[in-house]
């Protein structure tokens, strides 16, 4: 497909984002499961993400990754905040890649910011504290008090030391942010993986191996295959990467149960 041809389908999936009905095409088939109405009882559809190796890394041992995706891996990124109400982000992506978490790749809104940073130790100094579109700083009920982060709304959930996941998508909701983008880092979406919170997860899958560095999941140590989660997925290619489309449905691995 050349770019005019993908820009108009493009733009066609932005409509079907405000309630049209999501184009044929490869661009309707690819999103529109992330168009679709929440199914769970919090009233939120909840996209997870992640780009990974060829061997399940997210980054060197350092904690480089820039880029382990291609070109199509980064407008696909900036696809998904444009076709969501808000884009999630732990603290550790925030302090490693000081993102805008914006859509200034491609057309589109920009989402609200959120940010999950239990103990409010993030510097007010990051981009996302700083300008461009609103900015949800959530920390836990026992964070230290300080100074407003820049721009940033300062949530405060009940909790000892972490972010109630469950709890967080409730109050999205009742803020009409209700389609969600759960951008990483893999922490964050292993959290919300095992807390049973994701509907849908995206993978890209790079042609690298490292064989060493940071892992895409972080979960409870299995004993057994059973005990992780076998899901079913489509396949897209995103040149030079590949992209997995993976319905979750809020399933949990049973290790995570």
């Amino acid at each position: 497909m050349g770019d005019q041809g993908e820009d108009r389908d493009w733009q066609a999936v932005l409509r079907a984002r405000d309630g049209a009905a999501v184009p044929t095409g490869s661009l309707g088939e690819l999103f529109a499961p992330v168009l679709a109405p929440a199914a769970a009882g919090d009233g939120c559809r909840v996209i997870g993400r992640l780009c990974q190796t060829l061997d399940g890394r997210i980054a060197t041992a350092s904690g480089s990754s820039q880029w382990i995706g291609g070109p199509g891996d980064i407008r696909h990124t900036h696809r998904l905040r444009a076709l969501c109400h808000g884009v999630i982000v732990g603290a550790g992506t925030v302090a490693a890649d000081d993102p805008r978490l914006t859509t200034r790749e491609v057309a589109g809104p920009d989402p609200m910011r959120i940010v999950l940073d239990a103990r409010a130790r993030l510097p007010p100094t990051h981009r996302v504290f700083n300008g461009g579109p609103p900015t949800l700083l959530v920390v836990a009920a026992d964070a230290p008090a300080g100074a407003m982060h820049g721009d940033a709304r300062v949530l405060r959930l009940a909790g000892s030391g972490a972010i109630d996941i469950p709890a967080l998508l409730r109050v999205l909701a009742a803020e009409g942010l209700t389609r969600l983008f759960v951008e990483g880092g893999g922490v964050t979406v292993s959290r919300f993986l095992a807390e049973g919170c994701l509907d849908r997860l995206h993978v890209t899958v790079a042609p690298v191996l490292l064989g060493s560095g940071i892992p895409a999941f972080t979960l409870p140590q299995a004993g057994r295959i059973e005990d992780g989660l076998r899901t079913s997925f489509r396949v897209f290619p995103m040149e030079p990467d590949i992209l997995l489309d993976i319905p979750l449905d809020r399933a949990r691995p049973k290790v995570c149960r």
